[in-house]
């Protein structure tokens, strides 16, 4: 899945449109849920620091996600502790193909909701 495909989608379903918060990685976006917090972000970054073996550059998403799936999701290839976020509630997702487009936007949806306190399982305090 692309990004632009991931931007569209999310403009539909939420009415979000990318951030780009940086200077030194422009082409970095945030997508930020109605409330203000993040609930993705869609980077390109070097395969070696997400430990891949390849050389050079991959799109990745990170998405918030239950805690008690992220160790699971993270021995599937694809997945990966949440890059430069906190490992414990987030994850990174290839966008090479590897990962698909439903699983993305699963997670994506997922993302959002748990940054909104609604998801299944997640008790709002």
């Amino acid at each position: 899945m692309k990004r632009e495909e991931i931007f569209e989608y999310v403009k539909k379903q939420y009415g979000t449109l990318p951030e780009y918060l940086w200077k030194t990685s422009p082409e970095s976006a945030i997508l930020r849920h109605k409330n203000g917090k993040w609930y993705a972000a869609v980077l390109r970054v070097e395969k070696s620091k997400l430990g891949l073996e390849e050389d050079g550059l991959v799109e990745i998403i990170n998405v918030k996600c239950e805690p008690d799936m992220v160790g699971l999701l993270t021995q599937t290839y694809g997945f990966l502790p949440g890059y430069h976020m906190n490992k414990k509630y987030w994850i990174t997702m290839l966008l090479d193909g590897t990962v698909s487009e439903a699983k993305i936007l699963d997670f994506l949806d997922m993302s959002y909701d748990l940054i909104d306190g609604h998801y299944e399982g997640v008790e709002k305090k």
